[in-house]
């Protein structure tokens, strides 16, 4: 039975909100702003320093760990404090991903969840995508300006994809880490429906996920 959804998405596609609905439907626990908040427990500092960090950081590295930080609160997430960066979210991630799999019933979003919960026979993944206008849409309709809706579906992605290639060294998305991976322009609910119906379809099946580091070319 399957008592983990690890839920990653593609920037603007609605995501955080459909996790929300998810959890909501199933009475289970939402990991997206609780891991804010476990993370700046475990690195001793306020929420709201985690959260203000967003506009302070020039590394690198610090802007790939902001791009993991978007979810159902997207534009209002920040992380502060001049120690916080990817490598400190991805070590505290690392530890409470245990934690996460022991609880169970609970929806994580993002993060690196998939890669870190891989190994869980319970943990079923989903991949959530949507056409680059459908993505503006919806950051328009939450009140992004058209031109804001552009910049970050062009370049938030391009960031988490840098992430994962750096920590994880596979590429993103890595398809075959996913159960099911589903367009968003079919409408949340449809999505909600084919991920509860799927899980259902496939309970108790082989393990179909696995883990596969990016191929690097061959030399000729």
């Amino acid at each position: 039975m399957f008592r983990i959804i690890t839920m990653e998405r593609e920037y603007g596609c609605g995501g955080g909100a459909i996790s929300a609905q998810l959890a909501q439907r199933l009475r289970w626990e939402l990991w997206d702003h609780r891991l804010t908040e476990e993370i700046a427990r475990l690195a001793n500092v306020e929420c709201s320093e985690v959260m203000r960090c967003d506009e302070r950081v020039d590394s690198r590295l610090h802007r790939l760990a902001k791009a993991f930080w978007r979810g159902s609160y997207e534009r209002g997430s920040r992380l502060e404090n001049q120690v916080f960066d990817a490598d400190c979210m991805v070590s505290m991630m690392e530890q409470i991903a245990p934690r996460i799999a022991q609880e169970g019933n609970a929806v994580v979003v993002g993060r690196g969840a998939p890669f870190f919960l891989r190994e869980e026979p319970d943990a079923f993944h989903v991949f959530l995508y949507a056409p680059r206008a459908e993505k503006i849409r919806r950051l328009v309709q939450d009140g992004a300006t058209q031109s804001d809706a552009e910049d970050l579906v062009d370049s938030i992605d391009r960031e988490r994809i840098a992430f994962v290639k750096h920590y994880f060294d596979a590429d993103w998305p890595t398809r075959s880490l996913y159960h099911v991976m589903i367009n968003t322009a079919v409408g949340d609910e449809s999505v909600i429906e084919t991920i509860l119906h799927t899980m259902h379809l496939v309970e108790g099946r082989p393990k179909a996920t696995d883990y596969e580091p990016a191929k690097v070319p061959s030399s000729i």
